[in-house]
């Protein structure tokens, strides 16, 4: 792969939140080799004029669902899974020409759709992935019709939930997405709004399970990501040593302090429940989704400000599925009456880097950092509206030093 430098252009920090003008980015072999004023290269080098525009690091989704293809989500758990993988690998080319270059998959994913991506298969971001979200008989992630008793454990049908009781089946659930090659790992600490058979403010898994699912994790050098909404089931699952909790949206102050205690991290998903409400009035949801829709919509931007106004580490996250993922930059817009476009940019770049182990690797503009890089025609720290406009924005869109987009 043949150097390639970008010149004229601003360099954005994401962690200071400055920006640094007329200056060049080299990338060589995949990653940024130098950042400077001036800089030159060998005579084969490629050259590209970024006319004073915008340099920053390509954008982190920390929560996603590019597999849960399909709204009927107990019907899609039946279908042939190489369908699902196919519709899988049109929603991956949209997150990347959104400007996101590295997802993190937190249920549905495995290591054959990050394969895919990463051998060129598809055309998508880099998938960390979690494989099946564990989850309680009953629980958020038991998809079985109430009149069905048995449940398919074929890891590879579509559903993505893996139902596992007690001490011991948690831990072999644990260490069979490690087997996997699983980055993390995905555990329902609550019910879910879109979950047939239980209740947002329920809490699930007893306090020896969620210890037994973070101690396989831990041995093995992954996390665990904790799906939650009120203080009761975040609480718990901060105390057994969870690292990140999403959604959140009814969480009370006690949680601030072991946010704190345990150097966790809040990805709220804001933009889904605006999605959802939006087929909620098209007559699409039942009504016991609706209900649920409704009391965790009423909560969102609240927790937010206090996680924001408590100096928590923020993380950009979606949670869309199926038709929706053409909102995910809106979550920027939603989060602005509450966040500054610095903190914004920060949520999807060295936070979201910090949460997936890969600081200075990714979210950086940076000697050493892999080469995933945007080119934005205008400045995000004045406006975040200008990445919600890729196809009029976004000039070129970078990933491990290969061009997927050049508009330049």
């Amino acid at each position: 792969m043949a150097m390639t430098i970008l010149r004229n252009v601003s360099v954005l920090d994401a962690e200071s939140g400055s920006l640094s003008p007329d200056q060049s980015v080299v990338v060589e072999n995949g990653r940024i080799a130098d950042v400077g004023p001036g800089l030159t290269g060998p005579v084969d080098a490629v050259i590209l004029d970024g006319a004073g525009q915008t340099v920053m690091p390509g954008l982190i989704d920390a929560h996603t669902h590019p597999a849960v293809v399909d709204h009927d989500l107990f019907g899609m758990a039946e279908w042939p899974p190489t369908y699902v993988a196919a519709r899988a690998g049109r929603a991956l080319a949209g997150m990347l020409a959104r400007g996101f270059t590295a997802i993190r998959d937190v249920g549905g994913g495995d290591v054959g759709l990050a394969r895919a991506v990463e051998e060129g298969y598809f055309a998508g971001p880099r998938v960390f992935y979690g494989g099946k979200q564990l989850t309680q008989t009953g629980g958020a992630g038991d998809w079985r019709a109430p009149s069905r008793r048995v449940y398919d454990d074929n890891y590879y049908s579509p559903a993505i939930g893996v139902i596992c009781d007690g001490v011991p089946e948690v831990r072999r659930a644990v260490r069979e997405e490690v087997r996997r090659g699983a980055h993390h790992i995905k555990v329902y600490l609550s019910g879910a709004v879109d979950s047939p058979s239980d209740r947002v403010d329920s809490t699930q898994f007893s306090m020896e399970e969620l210890s037994a699912i973070v101690e396989e994790a831990t041995a093995a050098n992954i996390y665990v990501a904790g799906h939650a909404y009120t203080s009761r089931a975040i609480n718990r699952g901060l105390e057994a040593g969870v690292r990140s909790i999403e959604h959140g949206n009814l969480m009370d102050d006690s949680s601030i302090p072991l946010f704190r205690e345990h150097q966790a991290f809040y990805v709220p998903t804001i933009v889904t429940y605006h999605a959802l409400a939006a087929r909620s009035r098209q007559g699409l949801l039942p009504a016991d989704i609706d209900v649920k829709l409704q009391e965790v919509i009423r909560g969102a931007l609240g927790a937010l400000e206090m996680a924001h106004a408590a100096g928590l580490p923020i993380v950009y996250g979606t949670d869309l599925f199926a038709d929706m993922h053409d909102q995910q930059l809106q979550e920027f817009v939603i989060r602005s009456e509450i966040q500054a476009p610095a903190d914004l940019i920060r949520s999807a770049t060295t936070t979201a880097a910090c949460l997936l182990r890969r600081e200075g690797e990714l979210g950086v503009v940076a000697p050493g950092a892999l080469a995933d890089l945007l080119v934005i025609d205008g400045n995000p720290l004045d406006d975040i509206r200008v990445l919600t406009t890729p196809e009029r924005t976004l000039k070129l869109i970078m990933k491990g030093g290969q061009i997927f987009k050049n508009e330049l």
